[in-house]
């Protein structure tokens, strides 16, 4: 349970409301809201938030960025020899061609990737993966792996298997209604 602001231990920091305190406030500034619903969403908002909090942190201890651990990422998932464009990795990443830019020349730098002219095409620039740089990748995932099983610890397998389904088709769900909706929320601006 999370403390109130302004209860003990909260040290002066707001704290937000325990998520049951957290529905009734809206059940009574809007009592059509459905408790079961908003519960669902709620926790779930919460859950991303936090994971993506510890996410950062383990960045942090391994010196990366979130925004290069996703361009990492983007490499790792379209298999050996681990390359893109600067284009296609920036529309697999909703990113402008000049964000991609300014983003893989920081990751040249530290050696995490290289981008040299495509020799088949010498108008083509490709952007491949560094042995570093598959290092790092693989560093972030041990330590997500750790915290992923910690997180999940508490259900039995078919509990596991039943959240990822549940959780896949409200995925699918996001994704049909809002197809557009895999930008970052600058994008919405």
């Amino acid at each position: 349970m999370t403390a109130a602001a302004g209860s003990p231990g909260s040290a002066g920091a707001p704290q937000e409301l325990d998520l049951d305190a957290q529905i009734a406030a809206y059940q009574r500034e809007f009592p059509e809201v459905d408790p079961q619903v908003e519960k669902v969403v709620t926790a779930l908002g919460r859950l991303n938030r936090r994971m993506n909090v510890a996410y950062g942190r383990q960045l942090v201890d391994l010196g990366i960025s979130s925004a290069e651990w996703e361009v990492l990422k983007a490499l790792v998932v379209v298999g050996r020899p681990y390359r893109l464009g600067p284009g296609d990795l920036a529309k697999r990443l909703g990113l402008t061609p000049a964000a991609m830019t300014h983003r893989i020349d920081r990751m040249v730098t530290e050696g995490l990737v290289t981008r040299e002219r495509d020799e088949a095409n010498r108008v083509r620039v490709i952007v491949e993966l560094t042995d570093e740089g598959r290092e790092k990748w693989l560093q972030t995932m041990r330590m997500a792996a750790v915290f992923e099983d910690d997180l999940l610890q508490d259900l039995t397998t078919v509990e596991r298997a039943a959240l990822g389904e549940i959780l896949t088709r409200l995925l699918r769900r996001v994704e049909e209604s809002q197809p557009d909706a895999g930008g970052r929320l600058e994008d919405l601006d």
